[in-house]
């Protein structure tokens, strides 16, 4: 059995996960992981990216999952929300395109438009 104090503790720790995720500070990088995602290739893109931004030790760069995005025939799909900018939806993403989306995006703030979502080729 738990005492009291210790389960304050857990509570307060579950709190600061969940805030973490509810902030907007920083860059929230969200890969679909419905069924459609994960049989079109998302669980080595999300692990790409997870490897991609621990090797490069980037801080404020959180990685998470979510269900269906809507629109399956685009999978594997990631999402990259940074403070103060538009969501940008990348398509049809690959683990190699993982490493030039956290380069040019993630690290410097420059959208790879020809993976993203409205571009005119893909």
């Amino acid at each position: 059995m738990k005492t009291i104090q210790e389960l304050e503790e857990i509570r307060k720790s579950t709190l600061e996960r969940i805030n973490i995720r509810k902030e907007r500070e920083g860059t929230r990088v969200v890969v679909g992981m419905a069924t459609c995602g994960i049989s079109a290739g998302a669980r080595p893109v999300l692990k790409a990216l997870v490897e991609e931004v621990n090797k490069r030790a980037l801080q404020g760069v959180i990685v998470s999952q979510t269900g269906c995005i809507g629109i399956c025939e685009y999978e594997p799909i990631v999402e990259v929300y940074r403070p103060g900018e538009e969501k940008v939806t990348y398509i049809k993403m690959t683990p190699d395109k993982v490493v030039r989306v956290v380069t040019e995006h993630i690290v410097n703030g420059n959208v790879v438009t020809e993976y993203a979502i409205g571009s005119i080729d893909k």
